[in-house]
């Protein structure tokens, strides 16, 4: 069961929780992370270090959520390798302070934005998301982050602006995988404005309370609960805003696999995969994946009329 707030109480009038006490301030925790990056350090430098501020967010599950443990371990990250253990493994080469993102496109403010600048925008909330991966895993994660509407916004987006664009970091000194040309690098992605608008969708800088992990997208990444393991813009170093739909890396790879849209649902399969059933991690028994991974009732109306079979 999804349970949030009222929508019509804004953001700025629900109470703070009682901040974490003894928590190290997340400037200090992004020094650490650099320092770890510099000196050579595991791919989870940044675990352990605490979030200060995160309050409860709005949108949560009454579901169990998946250990850290999995969480961090079992991973698509293709800039550090192609199987699910290589982002762990692989991705302590990866400097995430210092670390900028560039505003750009059909907007009235571009901007760059410092990650320490970036990140007094809004409060820090955590969300408790069901994720579902496209290979059919599925993972419940208490993400930490702000919602993406907070930076468009900011950004004032002109009449020309229809569709956003996530462009990621492309250094194959720090991400190996780039190396290989199992992609067209830089990973690009894509959300029609009113997606990116939409409340649910997060840019995430941590989760369970702790710096986002260089395997899980740090510093910055995106989450959209109900597209998850479709648009998975991890480590972004820039948001465009553009007339027409971006040619996302996927798209390009597969585009038979891979539509703009590429919703969970049940009802339309990938090539490769079913989408009817999942496997939770941590579980034997196959569930049922739910319409927009659960999300219908907040999202569907985004897709009224559309023929999603055709718009995957």
């Amino acid at each position: 069961m999804l349970i949030r707030s009222p929508a019509d109480i804004p953001l700025s009038e629900i109470t703070p929780p009682e901040i974490y006490r003894e928590r190290r301030r997340f400037m200090q925790g992004m020094g650490a992370l650099a320092a770890g990056a510099a000196l050579g350090a595991a791919a989870d430098a940044g675990a352990g270090v605490k979030l200060a501020g995160v309050r409860p967010g709005a949108y949560r599950l009454d579901e169990d959520k998946t250990p850290y443990k999995d969480v961090t371990t079992y991973n698509n990250f293709y800039e550090f390798g192609t199987g699910k253990g290589d982002p762990a493994k692989n991705a302590g080469s990866l400097i995430t302070h210092p670390w900028t993102v560039a505003i750009e496109g059909e907007v009235g403010n571009p901007m760059v934005y410092d990650i320490d600048a970036l990140l007094k925008l809004a409060p820090l909330e955590e969300r408790v998301y069901r994720m579902r991966c496209v290979e059919g895993w599925s993972m419940v994660i208490p993400w930490v982050g702000f919602p993406l509407r907070e930076i468009i916004r900011r950004a004032a987006p002109t009449g020309n602006a229809r569709y956003v664009e996530f462009v990621t970091l492309n250094d194959p000194r720090q991400m190996p995988g780039q190396r290989s040309r199992v992609l067209d690098w830089p990973y690009v992605e894509g959300l029609r404005l009113d997606e990116a608008m939409h409340p649910l969708t997060l840019l995430a800088v941590g989760l369970y309370g702790e710096v986002l992990p260089n395997q899980n997208g740090a510093p910055l990444r995106l989450v959209v609960p109900w597209k998850y393991g479709f648009k998975n813009a991890k480590s972004i170093v820039k948001i465009r805003f553009v007339e027409k739909p971006p040619l996302t890396a996927w798209m390009r790879a597969a585009p038979r696999e891979y539509g703009f849209y590429s919703n969970v649902n049940p009802q339309v399969d990938h090539p490769r995969w079913s989408q009817a059933k999942e496997r939770r991690i941590g579980e034997f028994r196959k569930r049922d994946t739910l319409m927009f991974n659960g999300y219908g009732d907040q999202v569907a109306s985004l897709y009224r009329g559309m023929d999603l079979k055709k718009f995957f």
